[in-house]
């Protein structure tokens, strides 16, 4: 049966985003992002909710490899990335589908729109053959989908960073999840790589 994993950035203090959406305060790590271009090839569908592949697709959707490999680092700024180049290619290529009820259209490459999430089509959704399912963000359709457990794996990248205030992950989640521990992995920049599966019972 194919996994669902959900990957998130998070502060040190529990946040996914700043108050007004924003990651400026994610510290980059080369890393972390070689990990994500290795993991990246077990994936073939991207879950996302509407305000998150909005985002995605704008940044992502344009990006091609250079004479040099390279991609715009999507968190430095001005700067280049072979890692990301991995990134971009699989993102691009993969199967992505959309949780929304606006009636804008996907138009990125291979991507279509479902307008309500049924926990019964997601069900489905993994015993269909292929690789894992990822959620990049996406607060909302992280919640709803670890509210019926449906997210097999969590992966967090925890940064140095206070925020003080900001976006919870999940939110109206009223169940109790265990969670076992895959993987720790400390990184130069002081981020550290978590993984966790849920735990049957």
């Amino acid at each position: 049966m194919r996994r669902i994993v959900a990957f998130n950035w998070m502060t040190a203090d529990g946040y996914f985003a700043a108050s007004d959406g924003s990651l400026d305060w994610v510290v980059p790590d080369e890393e972390q992002t070689k990990a994500a271009a290795e993991d990246i090839q077990n994936v073939d569908t991207a879950l996302f909710g509407r305000r998150t592949y909005e985002i995605f697709e704008g940044f992502w959707s344009p990006v091609i490899a250079d004479a040099s490999g390279t991609v715009p680092d999507p968190h430095n700024p001005g700067r280049r990335s072979r890692g990301y180049a991995a990134l971009a290619t699989a993102l691009n290529t993969m199967k992505k589908v959309v949780f929304s009820r606006s009636p804008r259209a996907a138009t990125w490459k291979n991507s279509h729109v479902i307008r309500d999430l049924d926990p019964g089509q997601i069900e489905a959704m993994k015993r269909e053959p292929g690789r894992d399912m990822m959620i990049f963000g996406s607060s909302s359709i992280t919640s709803l989908l670890s509210q019926h457990g449906l997210i097999d794996e969590y992966q967090y990248v925890v940064c140095p960073v206070l925020l003080g205030n900001g976006q919870s992950l999940l939110r109206g989640v009223s169940r109790r999840l265990r969670l076992g521990l895959v993987q720790v992995r400390q990184l130069p920049s002081g981020d550290v790589m978590l993984k966790y599966s849920r735990q049957s019972g």
